[in-house]
């Protein structure tokens, strides 16, 4: 087993992983930046290691500080959380050439499913159902461009093959706009990402965005967590997740699931990964890979009974994974509503002091969270402050559990989504289930 681990994150998640390391006996390295002094797994932690100064760029993002950080501790791997460095091949690769274990897949594979036209390619020849589109990236001929889209059919969407987090994509209605959509999008892309290359997908009007949760090991085996239903977001940005998703039926469930756990074998994945879908007219649509653990994992754990973070470290210490796809059983509904530092009627930031904290408490109900009165929100960092999930034997009581989380949880002294969350957690058509991705927005005036 690891004897040592660096969390190289923040926040939640960190918190997260280090409970996993304590409970495995694994002592824990807590890397930070100079305003994350305070946090509480850097508290915690076994050995902690100031990386550099508050901005990401000069911390979280700086690849040789984080090494060293392993190196000065004897430390034997580095866990990426999600976000950060979590998806970057480079990172990935260094630990690896300087003799650490990374906690996720194979540098290769991060890049190969980081380049968005690469892993349709391979989505493809694994049977994953993918978006009509071009098949590969576009060149700068015209006449076959507009070609592709009238193949296609419009609306289109032009999408950066490096892009990620709901960047470097645009949707082109007409063909009078085509050629200029392809031309910015290639722009933002390029400064962006470092990568110009941009690709053609047919754009659905009302899907709901459903993921398939896998892990695999390094043994050749593979298995599928069940899905989760995220269509509720703003600008690409997930604001509540549930497991199952409402109206999927066990034999969609295992048709997707099998093909995802079996593209994992066809590709060597390792570790804990999400085939992202698009789901429209009861068809699935591949549209990318996460190669990391994502922030709504939590839904899948309580509603499957598997410690994902658990199952990573294994995995990353080269044993084979404590469960078989027979042992994955659905139970009950889960749901999850992230809990921002913001302001619920323009979304902007509200960085400041937690003057007082109150975790909700009672049956089915789970709080993910760094945060404790007296506490300092950093402006340098993503809003996000928590995610509050509850667990039951029926979505509608475990939406009646989180209204009641959502009525008991306090964080005074800044602004919060709460109350948006409760605005959503009475809204018609969510509860009725299978809102599009598009809803959120709409009801909010933005679409």
């Amino acid at each position: 087993m690891l004897s040592k681990v660096v969390i190289a994150n923040r926040g939640e998640i960190a918190l997260r992983i280090l409970r996993a390391c304590r409970e495995m006996g694994i002592k824990i390295v807590a890397v930070h930046s100079s305003a994350d002094r305070d946090l509480k797994h850097v508290r915690l932690a076994d050995e902690s290691v100031c990386i550099g100064p508050s901005p990401s760029t000069d911390s979280y993002l700086n690849i040789p500080a984080v090494i060293s950080a392993a190196e000065v501790t004897d430390a034997v791997a580095i866990h990426p959380g999600y976000g950060f460095l979590a998806e970057n091949a480079d990172f990935a690769e260094q630990v690896e050439k300087s003799g650490f274990i990374f906690i996720g897949p194979r540098p290769d594979t991060i890049r190969m499913m980081g380049d968005k036209v690469s892993a349709i390619e391979k989505m493809k020849q694994a049977g994953v159902p993918c978006v009509p589109g071009s098949d590969g990236v576009l060149d700068d001929d015209s006449e076959k461009n507009i070609g592709m889209a009238v193949k296609i059919g419009y609306p289109v969407i032009i999408k950066a093959a490096g892009g990620g987090g709901g960047r470097g994509m645009r949707v082109v209605r007409s063909e009078a706009a085509l050629l200029n959509s392809i031309s910015l999008t290639k722009g933002e892309a390029g400064a962006a990402f470092g990568n110009d290359q941009v690709y053609m997908e047919k754009y659905l009007e009302n899907p709901r965005h459903i993921e398939i949760q896998v892990m695999a090991d390094s043994h050749g085996n593979a298995i599928y967590l069940g899905e989760r239903d995220c269509s509720m977001q703003r600008r690409h940005q997930k604001m509540i997740e549930e497991a199952p998703a409402p109206g999927l039926t066990a034999e969609q469930r295992k048709e997707i699931g099998e093909r995802c756990a079996q593209a994992c074998r066809d590709i060597g994945y390792r570790g804990a990964g999400t085939f992202e879908f698009l789901y429209e007219n009861g068809e699935f649509y591949f549209i990318e890979m996460n190669t990391r653990l994502q922030v709504e994992h939590p839904v899948t754990e309580l509603v499957t009974g598997v410690d994902i973070v658990r199952e990573q470290l294994l995995i990353a210490a080269g044993k084979k994974m404590t469960y078989k796809q027979e042992d994955i059983k659905i139970h009950g509904h889960a749901m999850e509503c992230r809990i921002n530092a913001e302001d619920p009627d323009n979304f902007l930031p509200c960085p400041g002091i937690i003057s007082r904290y109150h975790a909700p408490g009672g049956p089915g109900v789970r709080v993910d969270t760094h945060i404790y009165s007296g506490y300092r929100v950093p402006p340098y960092y993503d809003s996000m402050i928590g995610k509050l999930i509850t667990h039951s034997d029926s979505r509608d009581s475990a939406m009646a559990r989180m209204r009641i989380a959502l009525d008991e949880i306090i964080i005074d002294g800044i602004k919060t989504n709460v109350p948006l969350h409760k605005n959503l957690l009475t809204d018609a058509m969510f509860l009725a289930g299978g809102v599009n991705i598009h809803y959120l927005e709409k009801k909010l005036g933005m679409g």
